[in-house]
């Protein structure tokens, strides 16, 4: 399972969400059995040639489109702000589904 969240920074312990417009990197999380096996961060969502199974964004009002479009799930972290915190909330099925 991947899981894709735009960030503030390329500081794994220290970046928080940002929104789409105004992020400094994409964290690209894998998760395997529950646990967070990688975290890599890239500058550009277009260098990510894997498959991304969601989107984990700030707020409804970003611009999920072209990733719905991908078929990725877009889901929306209302109170998470740590990539531990909104993965914790992907497992447990407390991220809001994007409104549509």
């Amino acid at each position: 399972m991947t899981i894709l969240i735009p960030v503030d920074s390329k500081n794994r312990d220290e970046c928080i969400i940002a929104s789409i417009e105004e992020n400094k990197a994409w964290a690209f999380v894998t998760l395997d059995e529950g646990k967070i096996v990688k975290v890599e961060f890239y500058e550009r969502r277009e260098d990510i040639s894997v498959w991304i199974d969601a989107v984990v964004v700030i707020n409804d009002l970003e611009y999920v489109w072209p990733f719905m479009d991908e078929g990725i799930i877009a889901l929306v972290a209302p109170t998470q702000k740590s990539i531990d915190e909104i993965v914790e909330a992907f497992l447990f099925k407390d991220l809001h589904d994007f409104s549509i």
